[in-house]
C-alpha cells in the first residue's frame, strides 16, 4: 500500500515558555493542519500570559547547525521565521536559504511582544529588509511592523495597500499586512504579483489574543506546505485564527493564548 504523503514544515523562531506564542504556537498549529512540524530555536524567552521577563540568545552558529540538521535529513515543504532577535542570525538564515535556492519562506517579522518587549533588535530590522525579504515568498507584518519597514503612517486599508507595495519593492514576492491594530473589524491586505486582495474579518472580544501573529503565519505556512495557493492559504489561515480567538483559552492571569486546538476548515 502506498503511504499517504505528509507535508513537512519548519519553524525558525523563539521559544515561549508559556506555550502561547513562538515555537510552541507554531508546532501546535502545524499539528492542527496535519503537517509534520520541525523546529529551529533562535532564542529562549522566560514568558507567560503576563509578559516577557527575560531572553537568552542562542549562539548564531548553533542556529545554523539546527537548520542544517533538518535539511540534511528531511524534505521540507515550507519554512516560516518568527523571532530572530539579532542581525547575525538574520544574516546566517538569509545566506543559507539563498545558497540553497529554497523559495517557500514565510517571514513573520516579529519585532515587539504583546507586552511591549523588543524581540528584534533595532539594527536587525535593516538586515531583515535587505537580506531576508529579498528571498522570501511572503512577509506578514502587523500595522506597527509595516510602519517600521516602510517609514509611513498606516491609518486605513488604502494605506495598507500602499505599504504592501512599498514592502514588495524589497524583493519579497507577497506581502500580507494584518489590520488588527486598526479600529473596526480587522481587514488583512494581501499584495501579490497577481493583484491585491482584502480579507474582511470579524473582531471577537475573547481577550485571548496572545500568539495570534505567530499562529496566523504558521497556519499560512502549513497551508502552503500542503500545496494551497497563497490566496487560499491566507483565507484558510484567517478563518482558523478567527475561530482560535473566538474560542480562546486562558491558563494564566494575563492575556490568554488563542486556542490552537480548533479544527481548521481545509477545503
Amino acid at each position: 500500500m502506498r503511504k499517504k504523503k505528509i507535508s513537512l514544515a519548519l519553524t525558525i523562531a523563539g521559544s515561549d515558555s508559556g506555550g502561547g506564542a513562538g515555537i510552541q504556537a507554531d508546532l501546535k498549529t502545524f499539528f492542527a493542519f496535519g503537517v509534520y512540524g520541525t523546529s529551529v530555536i533562535t532564542s529562549l524567552t522566560a514568558q507567560n500570559t503576563c509578559g516577557v521577563s527575560g531572553i537568552f540568545e542562542v549562539e548564531p552558529s548553533f542556529v545554523l547547525k539546527q537548520i542544517r540538521a533538518v535539511f540534511d535529513d528531511m524534505r521540507v515543504d515550507a519554512v516560516k521565521t518568527g523571532m530572530l532577535y539579532n542581525k547575525k542570525i538574520v544574516g546566517l538564515i538569509a545566506s543559507y536559504f539563498k545558497n540553497a535556492g529554497f523559495k517557500k519562506i514565510i517571514v513573520d517579522p516579529v519585532m515587539i511582544s504583546k507586552s511591549g518587549h523588543r524581540l528584534l533588535k533595532a539594527d536587525a530590522v535593516k538586515a531583515l529588509k535587505e537580506k531576508l525579504l529579498p528571498i522570501a515568498f511572503l512577509v506578514t507584518p502587523n500595522i506597527f511592523e509595516a510602519e517600521k519597514l516602510t517609514g509611513m503612517k498606516i491609518c486605513s486599508v488604502e494605506d495598507m495597500k500602499k505599504a504592501g507595495k512599498l514592502i514588495q519593492k524589497c524583493g519579497v514576492r507577497n506581502v500580507l499586512i494584518k489590520g488588527g491594530h486598526l479600529s473596526g473589524n480587522p481587514c488583512d491586505v494581501l499584495v501579490s504579483p497577481k493583484g491585491v486582495k482584502v480579507y474582511e474579518g470579524k473582531r471577537y472580544s475573547s481577550g485571548c489574543t496572545h500568539g495570534v501573529g505567530c499562529t496566523l503565519s504558521s497556519a499560512i505556512t502549513a497551508s502552503v506546505a500542503r500545496g494551497f495557493s497563497i490566496f487560499k492559504a491566507v483565507e484558510i489561515a484567517k478563518r482558523y485564527v478567527e475561530e482560535a480567538i473566538k474560542n480562546g483559552y486562558n491558563p494564566g492571569k494575563g492575556c490568554g493564548p488563542v486556542n490552537h486546538f480548533v479544527k481548521p476548515k481545509i477545503e
